[in-house]
């Protein structure tokens, strides 16, 4: 077996800013997240994102519509018994039930913690081969206090690279300037009372190889590690959520599920501290069944070198679009009620995903 390079709980020396009420509540939240077989829904996408999959169904997409789909999956029967969290986008945050109560309540009254992802805008770095990062710092402390007080209890922000070998990306200046931003996010956030998810993506687009990702993810996440180390930030009191370490979408052949979860821990195991307690990976344009098929075999080899011994963290989802998407399908076939949607079958299939990952997230599948 490999020497194990995970660095250890060290890595959170300098938490002496955060008072230990503060880092106790952080923790809190963590662990009520990270329960094995359990996940985090995102429903987190802003109009632009959703209002076209409204449309592609010819359903008018209206903040009206947006709030009613919404409803419809934070109240579906069953879902609890897959979540343990939901993302929400910064409108629905302040939005309410049809009976006047605010989403946030709404899900807290299920067990469900309810969290935030801040708006940011993209921004394209000067000199590199069309790289990005992303905006949104100005301001934060001041909205993330308003999301504390609405109820959220976490946050989400979003960092996208790209790997292509030939043009040297991610180059080293991507990586630096995201993984300092999601390093002053998450200390920002903290400083508020909301967990930081911190979730770099290495999207799937291009032809790169399988260990070309795991070097490119492994680099990531190291620098990633060692800002939030640099800037203080309570390792313990945090969340990463991250792509799964997969090659390029044009690379052929495709791997297998079984390298692509051995990659995964490899690079996990390299960079991420014990002291995070939980990896909830994204789908990334993956279908459902390639995602679940992954995650389970992601969670089946860890239980077979080990379980937390070899690979000490939870390792689960938060899926969007995988789980989501086959929902405005429904809207074509199904009979729609007074509120315009197929609520009863679209509560139905999304459960029916939901546990689906349930089961990837428990190596079941």
């Amino acid at each position: 077996m490999a020497a194990h390079h995970c660095i250890g709980t060290g890595a959170d020396e300098r938490r002496h800013w955060l008072a230990p009420d503060k880092a106790a509540a952080l923790e809190s939240t963590v662990q009520a997240i990270a329960v094995a077989g359990k996940g985090i829904s995102a429903c987190d996408e802003s109009g632009r994102t959703i209002n076209p999959r409204f449309a592609n169904v010819g359903i008018e997409a209206t903040e009206e519509m947006r709030r009613v789909y919404r409803e419809t999956l934070f109240t579906a029967p069953g879902a609890t018994d897959c979540l343990t969290a939901v993302i929400l986008d910064p409108e629905t945050v302040f939005q309410q039930d049809s009976n006047g109560t605010p989403f946030p309540e709404v899900l807290a009254k299920q067990g469900l913690i309810p969290g935030v992802k801040p708006s940011l805008t993209v921004y394209k770095l000067p000199g590199t081969a069309g790289e990005t990062t992303m905006q949104g710092l100005d301001g934060l402390s001041e909205r993330c206090a308003k999301y504390y007080a609405a109820g959220c209890r976490f946050a989400k922000w979003r960092s996208p690279l790209t790997i292509d070998v030939a043009a040297g990306t991610p180059s080293a200046l991507a990586i630096e300037t995201n993984c300092r931003d999601l390093a002053r996010y998450a200390l920002i956030c903290q400083s508020e009372g909301l967990v930081p998810i911190v979730e770099p993506d290495l999207v799937l687009k291009g032809a790169h190889s399988l260990e070309d990702a795991v070097e490119a993810n492994a680099r990531v996440l190291g620098e990633l590690v060692r800002g939030m180390q640099d800037y203080g930030v309570h390792l313990p009191g945090t969340l990463l959520k991250t792509n799964l370490v997969n090659c390029g979408k044009d690379c052929e052949p495709q791997a297998s599920v079984e390298a692509i979860a051995d990659a995964n821990l490899r690079v996990l195991r390299r960079v991420l501290p014990v002291a995070v307690a939980s990896v909830n990976y994204l789908s990334g344009g993956l279908s459902l069944d390639r995602a679940t098929a992954i995650l389970s075999a992601l969670n089946k080899l860890k239980r077979e070198r080990g379980g937390d011994r070899y690979a000490p963290w939870n390792l689960s989802f938060s899926w969007s679009s995988c789980i989501q998407l086959p929902l405005f399908d429904l809207c074509k076939t199904e009979a729609k009620d007074e509120s315009g949607l197929p609520r009863a079958a679209i509560q139905k299939l999304y459960v029916e995903n939901l546990l689906k990952a349930r089961a990837a997230a428990l190596g079941g599948l």
